[in-house]
């Protein structure tokens, strides 16, 4: 097998080898649960089995995903949103000082303000549709993208800077050049930070109001007490953020492949 074969086998193995001690500790809960439902004879009206879950969860699949689908729309749109708006913003308080004493306290306001107080009064301005689930999400997820690109952006080697200004660059060229490349490790720590939100976020938005979505098929089955169904719902929006959390994690391997060479280097 050459070298160039054997790199992604290494890798999958390696990862494997990694996500063994979570798949273990996951495995041994749910085992525990499935015993503890089974051994005590509690009702599956008050707490069903995790094979209980996934069996009326498969059975009501349709329902799942037809509700599954607007929840995701809301939680890309709205972390799209926030990404945009969380860059814009970083870039406007790195160049102009006065931005960050300015928008700063406004930032972290908006972040005391309770979502159980606010997300009705979004639904109430903007109505039943999308955008108030939009907004929400953005809302939840725009400040650690914020914080850790500001923070990153600090972060960047002052020598390296002072390199590039008596080599004749300006300050455009010292941000892309130096200070952006520096911000990406910090910017996709807030990215997974925020997005373990972004799901919840939506969810939540939806119990205020909303036509579909998990939030509301979780309203309804805990209506119908259905903990199976509501149980199977949260394992969907689990698996949402879960798949979210990979992908971001993939778009950060390989937007800084110099920090996984230095890793794969030192062992």
């Amino acid at each position: 097998m050459s070298a160039r074969s054997a790199a992604p086998l290494a890798r999958a193995t390696h990862l494997a080898i990694h996500a063994l001690p979570a798949f273990l500790a996951v495995g041994g809960l749910i085992l525990a649960w499935e015993a503890y439902v089974h051994l005590s004879g509690v009702a599956p009206g008050t707490l069903p089995a995790p094979s209980r879950v996934v069996i009326q969860g498969f059975a009501q699949r349709e329902a799942l995903w037809q509700n599954t689908v607007p929840t995701l729309q809301a939680t890309l749109f709205g972390f799209a949103l926030s990404l945009s708006s969380a860059f814009v913003f970083s870039v406007l308080i790195d160049f102009i000082p006065f931005m960050r004493r300015a928008l700063f306290p406004v930032f972290i306001i908006s972040q005391t303000l309770p979502m159980v107080a606010i997300a009705p009064l979004v639904v109430l301005w903007f109505g039943f549709g999308l955008m108030p689930k939009i907004g929400l999400v953005a809302l939840v997820t725009f400040f650690p993208i914020l914080v850790a690109l500001v923070q990153g952006y600090a972060a960047t080697e002052k020598e390296l800077e002072t390199l590039l200004r008596a080599m004749g660059a300006n300050a455009a060229r010292v941000f892309l050049t130096a200070r952006l490349p520096s911000a990406l490790p910090y910017f996709f720590a807030g990215l997974r930070i925020a997005i373990t939100y972004a799901v919840v976020a939506a969810i939540f938005a939806e119990y205020s109001g909303a036509a579909r979505g998990l939030g509301i098929y979780i309203l309804n089955a805990k209506n119908s007490f259905r903990p199976d169904l509501v149980l199977a719902a949260v394992l969907v929006s689990s698996a949402l953020t879960l798949c979210l959390f990979a992908v971001a994690a993939a778009i950060e391997y390989a937007a800084t492949p110099w920090r996984h060479a230095g890793k794969a280097s030192r062992r």
